[in-house]
This record gives C-alpha cells, sequence and structure tokens, in this order.
C-alpha cells in the first residue's frame, strides 16, 4: 500500500501488531454500502468513466456475494477490512478497482463503515430495550395490589405496592431509551469525503453520497470527522446507563430472593445450581448481569483516557476504539434479551412479604405525619414517634398491638381516629402525592409509562 515510500518490507511482526481484522472483519457488509455509495459519486461527477464504475460496482457485488456465502477469508498482511476488500476488488475486475479509493482515506472510510455499522446495531436496540420496558409495565400491572416493604440503607422503610416499585425501574430505563436517541441522532451525519484530515482537490459530491446512504448530509469539518470519537463516547454512555440500571435490579432481586427476605422467588429456568451442595439455588444470570457493568464502565473510561491526550487529528490509538464498544454492545444486547423472561418468570409470597411489616414500625411516619395534621410541629412530632419506636423496641411490643390508653399515654395528641390508620392498604393507599405509591397514583404513572413508550417507539 506504501511501497512508493518505503524501501523495506513491513516486519511481519508489524503486521500482526497492527492488525485490526479481528475487530473490523464483522464491518464487511457496511464497508461495501459505503464503497458502493463512493463509487457511484465518482462515475457522476466524471472522476471514473461510466464504464469503470460500473465495474467498479460490479466487483462490490460479487464481494458481496462471496460475503455471504463465508467464501472470502481476509489476510493479515492486508491489515485491516477495507485493504482486504479493496484487495480481492481489484482481483476481480483489474486494475480500475484501484481506482475506488480515489477522493478518502482509510480515515473517513472507517468512519462512515463504523457510523453505517452502529446506526443499524443501534436500530436493533431500540426493539430490546422496548421488550424490557414492556415487560416492566406488565410486572406493575400484575403486582399492583402486592404490598412489599420498602427500603432505604437496606433497612426497611416503608410499605409500597409492588407494581410501584416495577415503575421505578421503569422509568429508569425509560431515561436509556433517551440516551439511545442521543446516541443515535449522533450518527447522523456522514464522515465519507472528509479524507485523511482536509477533504480533496477532487470535485466530490459529499452531499449526494451523504444522501444516498440516509444521512442527514455530510459532516461539517473534515478534521473533528477523523479526529474525534463523540458518538463513540455517546454509544457507551447509553450501554453504562442499560448495564448500571440492570445492575441495580439484579442486586434486589438477588436479596429478595435469599432466604433471609425470601417473598421472591426466581424461576428454575433462570437459576443454576451447586456442584457440591444440592440444595442451594443459585441467581447466577443476575449475578452475570452485575458482573458486566464493571466492563462496560471500565471501557467508557477506556475511550475517554485515550481521546483526552491526543492531537488533533486522527492518530493510529483510534483503531482501539472498536475493542471495547463491540464488546459493550454484544454485553448490553444480551443484557436486554435475558431480562424480560427472567422479570416474566418471577413469583411472589404475598404472606411472605407482609410478615415482615408484623411489628408495625414502616407505619411511624404515618403516626409522625397524624400528629402534623393535628397541628404538632413536624420535628417535634418526629421525636415523639422516636420516642415511642424506642420504646416498642425496650418492651418487645408490636406498635399495632398498643391500646389507644397506650398510645395516649405515650403521645397524648393520639385520638381514636389513629387505629384505623394503622392498616398497611390504608397507608399505602394514602400516598397519592403525585408519583406515590398509592393505587391511583400507580395506575396514572402506569398510563403515563404506557404513554411515553409509545412517543418513543413511534418517534
Amino acid at each position: 500500500m506504501w511501497k512508493g515510500r518505503f524501501r523495506e518490507e513491513t516486519d511481519v511482526r508489524v503486521q500482526e501488531f497492527t492488525q485490526s481484522l479481528d475487530l473490523d472483519w464483522r464491518l464487511a457488509p457496511w464497508d461495501l454500502r459505503g464503497s458502493e455509495a463512493h463509487a457511484r459519486m465518482l462515475a457522476r461527477t466524471g472522476i471514473l468513466t461510466p464504464e469503470e464504475g460500473e465495474a467498479i460496482l460490479q466487483g462490490l457485488e460479487i464481494l458481496r456475494r462471496e460475503l455471504e456465502a463465508g467464501e472470502l477469508a481476509p489476510r493479515v498482511e492486508l491489515e485491516d477490512v477495507h485493504m482486504n476488500l479493496e484487495a480481492r476488488l481489484t482481483e476481480l475486475v483489474g486494475p480500475v478497482g484501484a481506482k475506488l479509493h480515489t477522493g478518502r482515506s482509510r480515515n473517513d472510510q472507517v468512519a462512515v463503515t463504523l457510523r453505517l455499522y452502529l446506526r443499524d446495531r443501534l436500530e436493533g436496540m431500540v426493539d430490546a430495550l422496548r421488550g424490557l420496558l414492556e415487560q416492566l409495565l406488565v410486572q406493575a400491572e400484575r403486582h399492583e395490589d402486592v404490598l412489599i416493604p420498602g427500603y432505604t440503607h437496606l433497612q426497611q422503610a416503608q410499605p409500597i405496592r409492588l407494581g410501584h416499585y416495577w415503575m421505578a425501574h421503569f422509568w429508569s430505563f425509560l431515561q436509556d431509551a433517551r440516551r439511545l436517541d442521543f446516541a443515535r441522532e449522533s450518527l447522523a451525519l456522514c464522515p465519507l469525503g472528509a479524507g485523511a484530515l482536509a477533504g480533496s482537490t477532487l470535485p466530490l459530491d459529499r452531499h449526494a453520497t451523504s444522501w444516498e446512504l440516509g444521512f442527514q448530509g455530510p459532516t461539517q469539518n473534515s478534521m473533528e470527522t477523523v479526529g474525534q470519537r463523540d458518538s463513540l463516547l455517546d454509544i457507551h454512555a447509553f450501554c453504562l446507563g442499560v448495564a448500571l440500571h440492570a445492575s441495580r435490579l439484579a442486586e434486589d432481586l438477588i436479596l429478595y430472593a435469599t432466604q433471609e427476605f425470601g417473598w421472591l422467588r426466581l424461576s428454575d429456568g433462570f437459576c443454576t445450581g451447586s456442584s457440591m451442595m444440592p440444595q442451594k439455588k443459585n441467581p447466577d444470570v443476575l449475578e452475570l448481569i452485575r458482573g458486566k457493568t464493571g466492563g462496560v464502565l471500565g471501557r467508557l473510561v477506556d475511550l475517554a483516557t485515550s481521546l483526552k491526550g491526543l492531537p488533533m487529528t486522527y492518530n493510529r490509538d483510534l483503531q482501539e476504539d472498536k475493542r471495547g464498544l463491540f464488546a459493550s454492545l454484544d454485553g448490553v444486547e444480551q443484557v436486554l434479551e435475558i431480562l424480560p423472561p427472567l422479570l416474566d418468570g418471577i413469583a411472589i409470597d404475598e404472606d411472605r412479604a407482609l410478615a415482615g411489616f408484623r411489628d408495625g414500625l414502616a407505619l411511624a411516619t404515618d403516626v409522625a405525619e397524624y400528629l402534623v395534621v393535628r397541628g404538632v410541629p413536624f420535628r417535634l412530632a418526629h421525636e415523639k414517634v422516636g420516642k415511642l419506636v424506642h420504646w416498642c423496641l425496650e418492651s418487645r411490643r408490636d406498635l399495632p398491638s398498643l391500646s389507644l390508653a397506650e398510645w395516649q399515654s405515650l403521645i397524648p395528641e393520639v385520638e381514636e381516629d389513629l387505629l384505623p390508620l394503622l392498616d398497611l392498604r390504608v397507608s399505602v393507599d394514602r400516598r397519592k402525592t403525585f408519583g406515590g405509591t398509592g393505587i391511583s397514583e400507580l395506575r396514572r404513572q402506569r398510563a403515563a409509562g404506557r404513554r411515553s413508550l409509545q412517543v418513543w417507539i413511534s418517534r
């Protein structure tokens, strides 16, 4: 490729070290799409004759068929997917094949190839993320009447509806859907024709190739085109958002399925056993979801670290930009594929969940707010109820077991109308503030979630 400048053959060790075929051979179909558009543009602008353009297009079609049939094996000495395809094209159509690279560099060639690939790949992510969001809505409806403990600091805090819990995860993943939109938008402009860094003296029609390839138009600055990887950072950010949210969901489910919590049961089909202990039922799928997240985070940091010190414009460091990206996309795709059926197979032991409330202390906030309504300043109400809780713990008494006389001896402001409020369902459904866990609010937000999902799907 660069024999005109060099007088020695490239050392075979350098060939092995610099090749990128382990990364970019998967891009071959998209490289052909970019090359076809480039060849047609060269012919339209007179840079190629009509005959030359037709010969190249016919050769590219043969290449496509060879790829689909698995008949084309890449050669390491040709470094990457681009040079392998060009070399095979020249074998097929003769010297005219060498004219295909007119007006472009591998810098803008790989940029457009990668964007074409990622555009299609992220389109598939839309369907995968949609499946998870729809499953969370199903779970929210299925479990709207199931009461479970809600936690802060992993300590029992207040009763909530399980449907409310599922909707919390729905809204988190919907934010990832918006990140996905942003990542897709960052791929909207076409790099082809930017050249190595400064454009070309040839009369290239960048707008024509952009529109033919389905882009909104060409990129604005040739240096930025080949020297930046902001669109890849946006995709990493999307992957990280999904991974973080999936990891937190997985951690909850792992905890709730333990013997100590025990009110959530995972399907046998999504668990494994122990090679030694016959009784074990291990949540390996959820643990692997949690475990994959560190890699997704690390790969974002890896790319950002590489970019932070690079001078304008292209540097060979950027060849490595795809390694972590492909790994994160592959991992997140697996997570999005396995989570919906795993969630669908979850069973809930409602009695076990309710048993966690038997001491009634999760209703302490209800008592404090009852006192506020009766004119007691909240800080004072908080102190009074805190002392009540301490007394119950010291006396080994459950909150629901206290008589009205005992209540009034501990908190004089209490009247008989407090006692009906010390019921889990009454407590949950009194939380009618916008976004709260009451049944009316849960149904409202579920409907809002469905509308938001439909808007996102139909955008």
